[in-house]
């Protein structure tokens, strides 16, 4: 007996939007984090990492299910929460989403810069064309459920391939995932801060919600999707961190300039460097399409002519952050004020999210967990402390 077509189409979205989820939160900047806090702090980090992810899996968890269920973005439903909200949200979410996307152009060249020698601005045009050649597809959405999928994939096999080769202490990583040193609290809000802040959270939410799989019907499946989803993330970050950890526990020294490629190029020479450069391409581009396409989907039911020509506001959007980029050289000051509106998304966010859970004509007679709830409570304190740090540190740079 064949299999249901439709059937087939659905788990292909599923699989596309989990993987959407999961580049979008493995960019240049978490690999660049990465590298450099486990060069601080070693196999301490691994307690880092775990923490992170789990508190992560539960504003995630918490997200999609009410995205699912109420069968509206996040800032359809903040403005069912309080009129006027979403609008506010929408615009947190965007200028940080365009904030963070001229980063990820930048990562982009700098991957080819390794891979081919090309000059930044070369590659940032050819990245910017790739991107924008996504969404000038017929089939756009499949596309990018193609490439973010491939790319996860291609990024996992070369991490492990760096991994393998660096010979980590894997006991040690694991003995202190339980019982690390010391606890990092603050390099573990700064990851979470880069794991689900800003749109990473609604980008495989509102990818189901264009493909119609929503309502508490199809719970299950969504939830299945965001644990792939937050399955891959994890996995890409325990290989890159044992990666490096290998590298720094001989005694090694990164480059305090560019500590992920120094990670790859030291147990794998020009190879591993090479290799460095293609994971941080897919790194990149990937993001580029997901903070592109999530920044707008924001956008799009609050303003009509983005509703009606949405791919053209992604291509806008794309082609605007390279501009950025290519005049503005490294717009560190931008990069840094985004940082800290993003840290502020989450909470304001996840909060909005679990008020919903409680409002009957937004989830209608489902019942949300109560130990979702409370959980996800937790992370808006949390994800809040976040934003305060940060915000304390632009004061601090303003001063």
């Amino acid at each position: 007996m064949s299999k249901d077509p439709n059937q087939k189409k659905s788990w292909s979205v599923l699989i596309g939007a989990a993987f959407l989820m999961a580049t979008s939160a493995i960019g240049p900047g978490f690999m660049t984090q990465t590298a450099a806090f486990t060069a601080k702090y070693e196999a301490d980090f691994a307690f880092v990492i775990i923490a992170s992810v789990i508190l992560a899996y539960i504003a995630q968890i918490n997200v999609w299910s009410i995205i699912a269920v109420s069968k509206m973005r996040g800032q359809d439903i903040a403005n069912k929460v309080l009129p006027g909200l979403g609008y506010f949200v929408a615009f947190l979410v965007a200028l940080g989403g365009l904030a963070f996307n001229i980063g990820n152009i930048g990562g982009a060249a700098l991957g080819m810069n390794v891979m081919f020698g090309t000059s930044t601005e070369v590659g940032a045009i050819i990245s910017a064309v790739i991107g924008v050649g996504i969404f000038m597809s017929y089939r756009a959405a499949q596309a990018m459920d193609q490439l973010t999928k491939y790319l996860g994939i291609l990024m996992i096999l070369l991490i492990g391939y760096v991994m393998i080769v660096s010979t980590p202490p894997v006991g040690t990583a694991v003995a202190h995932t339980v019982m690390p040193t010391e606890y990092q609290w603050l390099a573990t809000i700064t990851l979470l801060g880069g794991t689900v802040g800003g749109y990473i959270t609604f980008s495989g939410g509102h990818r189901l919600i264009d493909a119609g799989i929503v309502g508490e019907e199809n719970l299950g499946q969504v939830r299945k999707s965001a644990t792939l989803g937050m399955g891959v993330a994890t996995l890409v970050r325990i290989l890159f961190f044992l990666a490096v950890l290998g590298v720094v526990s001989q005694g090694a020294l990164l480059d305090a300039s560019n500590p992920a490629a120094d990670a790859f190029l030291k147990p794998a020479g020009q190879v591993g460097y090479k290799i460095f450069g293609i994971v941080f391409f897919c790194a990149a581009i990937t993001s580029v399409v997901g903070a592109a396409y999530t920044s707008v989907s924001f956008l799009k039911t609050l303003f009509k002519p983005v509703g009606a020509r949405e791919n053209w506001w992604i291509i806008g959007f794309i082609i605007i952050s390279t501009l950025i980029l290519l005049f503005m050289g490294k717009p560190a000051m931008l990069l840094i004020v985004a940082g800290s509106l993003n840290g502020l998304i989450l909470p304001v966010t996840l909060a909005v999210m679990l008020l919903a859970a409680k409002k009957k004509e937004i989830v209608g007679d489902y019942k949300h967990s109560n130990f979702l709830f409370w959980a996800g409570w937790a992370v808006v304190v949390i994800s809040a402390y976040i934003g305060f740090t940060s915000l304390q540190g632009i004061s601090k740079l303003l001063g």
